[in-house]
């Protein structure tokens, strides 16, 4: 089973976003329109296939930063 966390674009060009994951930055194809810098979105196999509410990604990264310190 994948898990798939929220990461943060950071950029946007020619139709590749530079999405970083704290200390760590990716590059994925968008398969979206209007993904910007500051979205939160998923990406799957070096595709952003979800944008994801700020609101709904940060819980959800409390969440997962919690797990990994029980």
């Amino acid at each position: 089973m994948c898990l798939a966390i929220p990461g943060r674009v950071l950029k946007v060009a020619k139709g590749v976003a530079t999405v970083g994951y704290g200390g760590e930055r990716r590059e994925a194809r968008l398969l979206l329109a209007g993904v910007k810098p500051g979205d939160f979105v998923i990406v799957q196999n070096q595709l952003v296939v979800e944008k994801v509410a700020a609101k709904a990604a940060e819980a959800w990264l409390k969440q997962v930063e919690a797990g990994f310190r029980d």
